[in-house]
């Protein structure tokens, strides 16, 4: 008997990179952020990837260099830990458990052993109140260990880290609202200053970040009028002052001194990183055309060295503010992904909307972006209220050879501007090239379009709510072929069948199927309810057709018989049909969460299913090809042998893992386990079968950097006696071997 493997969603890539402030390396050669559950570490120099340091169960709130050790950082998470990394072997030294939601993270050379995290006041990820708490390190061999000695510092912070030490870590500043909050270790004291909402003016005067200067008693602060300010004498509520600073016209986003002090930079939604003269203040140097805006600023211990974070999930790699010498993008994710989720059947790559205008091809294996393809070919201008054209749709032909975009742009008082764009693949430059552009190809929105997947012809579908759908024809050049329609009817989803000699066109609650020669074939109809996804069978299924409707209706109809072969009331958010197989993938809306089902449309047992997948409708997913057909003997994992799912949510991109499938030697020792777990629990003084030399054995081979390894001999030995076992624990072993062979078999 083997168990069931177990199916697992996990993360597989897009995650933000620009959450919060990233981290330079002393030597300066490598770059460190938090990337969705895990931290990436990027080389400075190559901006590649050299490792994902994977160990918390939750979003990583922060990183920062542990002060003692600089091959070392710490990371913190909202699962409530702070965990101690090598990042130069990629190497988890040790787990500090908190206990409670950590949203960022400080440390300063003048508090060893202790860091200083945010959480909330209440012990719940609800809580809107959060406060800025010391936590002393214990010291232990162990590789996890409790730290509950914490001692609160300030109370009313903001969860996103607006706090700063002070000179040599005398002092801590904290900013939120229209207070700014000074404590002093000394003194165990604090003070507080409070500016007004605004002036007549229209200032807005909250504060939005703030930096210490680190070798005199100068305070930093950016507001939402985009002005700094320098605050001086705070030691003292009454004496204070501060001057100001103004060249951005919009919120200052981010501050940072450098390690001297000689010079604060600044950053906002300009996307020009500003750098005064500390003593100077009248000369500034501007570092223009960065990209999105500027989120976060950091420096590298020697100054050499910048880098800044902006808000299309990028950062960018600045030598001393003089030019850019890498870039590493994240995937981009706008106000919302109007196309859908993608394959290019050539790169293998994940293809949606990026950037304003433009389509992204992302890499999930390598978890980066590849190229973005500039669609619209216009200057983006960053103005809000202005309209621009978005591209809105987007679709492949099977081989990769041809790809289509739709663009509209709706400007007050003026009809709706649409164009389609063919373009064709170019083997000279890897990418692709406009060919044809068509000018007003509809009336009025077009709402979806797909190639003809048929080999003898290149074809491209496009329907619009003005009512048609027309069908676009390669032959010297890209021509309409054929315009149809069906009793004015709003024409709402359309669909190619495997093999190409099928269209079904979805004309509110009617189905209408056409041949390549443009005859309606049959018209289907169905429950009440507007037709809003259609997608046919494949393979030996590919007599049916599949459709949802907008009143909850998931439909199967027959195409030998024209009849409904089945329907079931489920709120289907969107329908995938895998590409290789038989397979049709399902994601149901209920109570907040999506469900998803795994099915072949001419069977009632579904192949997978999962509840609560995740919160909110999955709108995006995708079946992708795998390059290696896998081998899984597991009836209910066999839909993943061919092809991978995946599918977006709104922080990052996931996909589904098949676990090992268990066998009875791996019961057995999850036995053993959980026999050794009821006698801890149970007596803890009882003797265990398992010998402490066996687990020094395996951490001294999987947790030891390879360059301060003992050596082979000496490994070998321990790992030798570590697996030698007295003979009353081996007479038990095979007792135990015996029940499970006897009952399994």
């Amino acid at each position: 008997m083997v168990a069931h493997a177990e199916i697992r969603v996990v993360h597989r890539g897009g995650s933000k990179i620009n959450f919060r402030e990233p981290v330079i390396t002393n030597d300066s050669r490598f770059l460190l952020c938090a990337s969705g559950e895990s931290v990436k570490v990027y080389s400075s120099s190559s901006e590649e990837c050299v490792h994902d340091l994977q160990g918390h169960t939750d979003l990583v709130s922060g990183i920062v260099r542990n002060p003692s050790n600089h091959l070392q950082v710490y990371s913190c998470s909202a699962d409530g830990t702070v965990r101690l990394w090598d990042f130069t072997d990629g190497i988890l030294i040790k787990t500090f458990i908190i206990g409670y939601p950590i949203y960022s993270i400080y440390v300063s050379e003048n508090h060893g052993g202790v860091v200083f995290v945010v959480v909330p006041m209440a012990n719940d990820k609800s809580s809107e109140l959060f406060q800025l708490v010391a936590v002393h390190l214990p010291r232990s061999g162990d590789q996890e260990v409790e730290a509950r000695e914490l001692s609160a510092v300030l109370c009313d912070v903001s969860p996103s880290g607006a706090v700063s030490f002070g000179r040599e870590g005398e002092y801590i500043a904290a900013a939120k609202g229209l207070q700014l909050e000074v404590f002093f270790f000394k003194k165990q004291k604090s003070y507080r200053f409070f500016l007004k909402s605004g002036n007549k003016k229209g200032a807005k005067n909250a504060f939005t970040c703030v930096s210490c200067h680190p070798k005199e008693d100068c305070i930093a602060t950016g507001h939402e009028d985009g002005k700094i300010r320098l605050w001086r004498n705070f030691n003292q509520k009454k004496e204070y002052t501060y001057s100001t600073l103004h060249w951005h016209h919009g919120a200052v986003n981010t501050l940072q001194f450098t390690p001297e002090g000689t010079n604060l930079l600044s950053g906002g939604i300009e996307s020009v990183l500003v750098q005064w003269r500390y003593t100077q203040e009248n000369q500034k140097d501007f570092l223009p055309r960065l990209g999105g805006a500027i989120t976060h600023i950091a420096v590298s211990p020697d100054g050499s060295l910048f880098c800044t974070s902006h808000s299309d999930n990028k950062i960018t790699i600045i030598q001393s503010c003089v030019k850019v010498s890498a870039i590493i993008q994240g995937l981009v994710k706008g106000e919302g992904v109007r196309t859908d989720l993608m394959i290019d059947p050539r790169s293998k790559a994940l293809v949606l909307n990026g950037k304003p205008g433009h389509l992204q091809f992302y890499s999930l294996p390598r978890d980066k972006l590849l190229y973005n393809l500039d669609i619209v070919q216009q200057e983006y201008i960053h103005e809000e209220g202005l309209d621009q054209f978005e591209v809105v749709k987007a679709a492949f032909d099977t081989r990769g050879d041809w790809l289509a975009t739709v663009e509209e742009r709706t400007q007050k008082g003026s009809e709706l501007e649409i164009n389609l764009k063919l373009w064709a693949y170019n083997e000279q430059t890897q990418s692709f090239v406009l060919n044809t552009t068509v000018t007003a190809p509809h009336e009025d929105q077009i709402t979806a379009m797909c190639f003809s997947p048929s080999p003898e012809t290149t074809m491209l579908v496009t329907i619009s709510f003005d009512g048609h759908f027309k069908a676009w024809l390669l032959g010297a050049s890209w021509s309409c072929d054929f315009v149809g329609g069906y009793h004015l009817l709003k024409p709402g989803c359309c669909c190619f069948s495997a093999d190409g000699s099928l269209l079904a066109v979805g004309f509110q609650e009617v189905v209408t199927v056409w041949s390549p020669s443009w005859e309606l074939l049959t018209t289907l109809s169905q429950p009440p309810g507007a037709i809003r996804d259609l997608c046919f069978g494949r393979l030996s299924c590919s007599k049916y057709l599949l459709g949802t409707s907008t009143k909850n209706q998931l439909c199967c109809w027959n195409l030998l018989t024209c009849s409904l072969e089945w329907s079931t009331p489920v709120d289907v958010s969107l329908l995938q049909a895998d590409p290789l197989s038989e397979n049709m993938a399902a994601f149901c809306s209920q109570s907040g969460c999506s469900d998803l089902f795994v099915f072949k449309p001419g069977e009632s047992r579904p192949l997978y299913s999962q509840r609560a997948l995740c919160t909110g409708k999955v709108q995006h997913a995708v079946f992708a090809p795998r390059d290696q057909m896998l081998e899984s003997c597991e009836e209910h994992a066999q839909w993943l042998n061919r092809s991978q799912l995946y599918f977006l949510t709104q922080h990052m991109i996931h996909g589904f893992l098949s676990s090992v499938a268990v066998t009875p030697f791996y019961l057995l020792l999850g036995k053993h386990r959980q026999q050794q777990q009821q006698e801890a629990l149970t007596n803890p003084m009882a003797e265990r079968i398992q010998l402490p030399q066996g687990s020094i054995a395996i951490k001294e081979l999987l947790y030891t950097p390879a360059h301060v390894l003992p050596s082979a001999s000496f490994l070998c030995s321990m790992f030798v006696r570590s697996l030698l076992i007295s003979s009353s624990a081996a007479r038990k072993y095979s007792q135990d071997v015996d029940k499970v062979i006897n009952n399994d078999f």
